[in-house]
């Protein structure tokens, strides 16, 4: 790009400190108030509104985001003094002036974020997208320390006595690299060769070096997650951790690897970032219009009268090539749509995650339902066990460059999601051990290499897990499953599949996978009433987690207290279950219940379901006896008149052991 006159560099100065004042007075107020003059201060502005007020400052500023960013940051300084002057005029507050503001492009609902070119996949990243603002979307798998640089250092001429500043350049590791001749621009040019640093003149800046990686979910099989390295500097440092899901704004750039013997020496891509905005909040790119929450409230007041026929409608479209499984779908439904996370007294936090564990035997639909609860669940991590280490869960303490740093498992990249783990049984017991912590605390405490933190992972956990051998309805599942009693008390939902003999069953079976094959992929139609095709369900469990916060009634307190209280007292309890995280579950599962039905208040109705699925968990201390096996579980004609007989029989328990 040809060089700027000083008169332009003028001009354009002047466009982006009127722009800054016109728009931005509100964020420049604040920083004048703020009180540590030597901090650097971020000043958000909006490229959606530069590009509607100004079009050609903001196509500069994408051309030659490098040289631009920089006038804008003086830009903001002289936007800055003016702001000062205004608030000592007119409000007579004396603020502080600063010396290091940062303008920082957030370009979210710009044409930028709407353009392959300027927003592409991290394994899309070429040459050719250098030196233009880039966006890149990905998840933190990597955070290293806070470092310190030399930003900027101001030379003087020998011959004459011009002044300049000299920038680093990180290709070659942040060394200063001085011009070839004095670049002043006098009528009469100097071509003096040498140069003296200036005392005092030197800017520090904060550094820090993470790793983003494309996200796995929307890639196709076979592609290997590509990352890039990404350099956060001054008031961006330490604001995001592995883990978390981000879109970086910023300057496509390359650093020389690091010099290792008999290794070659290239040079890797690296974003050097504007903008980090974190979307770990705002996981759900899925638009749920007001189209679609009307949609939702005239299904439900067209089952007004027979509730769980339309709770059944939308379980009849999770997994919809597994016939029947009634029990297990509901529990697929509870456990993605979770209880409300709540904060007791002393501050402990109580989660709101469920998770569900399937034994069964083999060819009994574990692995289609752990793919298809993935799929509905905005983030999704999905491993097997048998090649999965406590390190590949939980986090890894990895070399690079003679420094340590932490790498995010499988539970972590799946913080605020689930976490799939197929073939449980395969995991060796100290792995499966790791995984305590994180399922029932929501964190990682790490120690490895001198590094000692600890890490969220809000998650929900889908085991599947074949028993040990024959499975023995006699005895408890620890037995069966050679898991752990604090393993399976974590679990609020255990269900056991297995595959008896059954002639109708198998009948009625395959019919219904025969009539699969031969039905044509178009059949899903717009009418709710049947059954919910998959993006419904994604969108409808996104909406009910993020708007209902159920409240438990008096009298569904009361149902739950007593079953609890039934489950302690009786004689053939298992006790890796009937622990007080039985009653928490319970709870956690008739709020879901509540969310699922379009509810704020969890009622009688969620409260004996809720009991009804921990039933089905019960092997051997089950008090309603007409549950069966869940693999035949399937859905009634007439829900609403099953329900009240099973109601019936759990409240004439409960009253028969004088409890409730």
């Amino acid at each position: 790009m040809t060089m700027e006159s000083p008169t332009q560099t003028a001009e354009h100065i002047e466009s982006m400190t009127e722009f800054l004042v016109n728009h931005y007075s509100d964020q420049l107020r604040d920083i004048s108030l703020s009180s540590d003059p030597k901090l650097h201060y971020p000043l958000f502005l909006e490229f959606a509104e530069l590009v509607d007020d100004n079009p050609y400052l903001a196509r500069l500023l994408f051309s030659n985001p490098e040289h631009y960013l920089r006038q804008f940051d003086d830009s903001a300084i002289l936007a800055h003094k003016i702001a000062l002057e205004h608030m000592k005029k007119f409000e007579n507050k004396i603020g502080i002036e600063k010396r290091f503001i940062h303008v920082r492009i957030n370009t979210s609902g710009s044409p930028l974020e709407r353009s392959p070119d300027t927003f592409p996949s991290i394994g899309r990243v070429r040459v050719k997208h250098r030196g233009i603002l880039l966006m890149l979307k990905g998840t933190v798998i990597r955070s290293g320390a806070v470092k310190m640089y030399e930003g900027e250092r101001m030379f003087r001429c020998r011959k004459c006595k011009h002044m300049f500043p000299l920038f680093p350049e990180l290709e070659s590791i942040n060394s200063i690299v001085k011009p070839p001749f004095c670049p002043s621009q006098r009528s009469k040019s100097c071509e003096g060769t040498n140069f003296d640093p200036v005392d005092d003149t030197v800017t520090r800046h904060d550094y820090q070096e993470i790793k983003i990686q494309e996200n796995t979910q929307v890639l196709g099989v076979g592609v290997i997650p590509r990352s890039i390295l990404v350099v956060l500097k001054d008031d961006l440092v330490d604001n995001v951790k592995a883990g978390d899901d981000v879109v970086v704004s910023g300057i496509l750039t390359s650093k020389w690897s690091h010099d290792l013997k008999d290794v070659r020496c290239d040079l890797e891509p690296m974003l050097i970032a504007n903008h980090v905005r974190r979307t770990n909040e705002l996981k759900s790119e899925m638009n749920i219009s007001d189209d679609l929450i009307e949609k939702f409230k005239s299904f439900w007041n067209h089952f007004k009268d027979t509730p769980l026929k339309g709770r059944n409608a939308i379980l009849r479209g999770i997994c919809p090539q597994v016939f029947g499984l009634f029990t297990v779908k509901l529990a697929v439904a509870l456990t993605l749509i979770g209880g409300v996370q709540h904060v007791d007294a002393s501050g402990t936090k109580v989660r709101g995650e469920s998770h569900l564990l399937l034994i069964g035997d083999p060819g009994t639909g574990k692995s289609q339902f752990l793919k298809f609860a993935a799929k509905l669940s905005n983030r999704a991590v999905i491993t097997t066990g048998l090649g999965s280490t406590s390190a590949g869960l939980t986090v890894t303490a990895v070399k690079d460059g003679g420094e340590w740093m932490l790498e995010a498992g499988a539970l972590v990249l799946a913080d605020g999601g689930l976490c799939c783990i197929d073939e449980f049984d395969s995991m060796r017991e100290h792995d499966r051990a790791t995984i305590h912590e994180a399922m029932e605390q929501q964190s990682i405490s790490v120690a490895k290499a001198g590094l000692v933190t600890t890490l969220s992972t809000k998650t929900i956990v889908f085991g599947a897990t074949n028993p040990k051998g024959q499975y023995d309805p006699d005895q408890s599942l620890s037995v069966n499953t050679a898991l752990s009693g604090p393993l399976l008390s974590r679990f609020d939902i255990v269900l056991v599949l297995l595959d008896t003999k059954n002639p109708e069953w198998d009948k009625v079976v395959s019919s219904h996978i025969l009539a699969e094959v031969q039905i044509e992929q178009g059949r899903y139609v717009d009418d709710l009433t049947t059954i919910w095709p998959l993006p419904m369900l994604q969108r409808y469990i996104q909406f009910v987690k993020g708007n209902f916060r159920p409240v438990l009634s008096k009298e569904a307190e009361e149902i739950i207290s007593s079953y609890y209280r039934l489950q302690r007292r009786s004689s053939t309890h298992n006790a890796a279950r009937t622990t007080v995280r039985m009653l928490e579950s319970l709870i956690r599962l008739a709020q879901a219940h509540a969310r699922l039905m379009f509810r704020n208040e969890v009622t009688r109705l969620d409260a004996i379901t809720a009991i009804l699925c921990i039933e089905s968990s019960m092997t051997i201390s089950a008090i309603v006896d007409s549950m069966g096996n869940a693999l035949h579980s399937n859905f009634s004609e007439e829900p609403d008149q099953e329900y009240a007989k099973q109601e019936k029989l759990i409240l004439e328990k409960l009253r028969g052991d004088e409890i409730y």
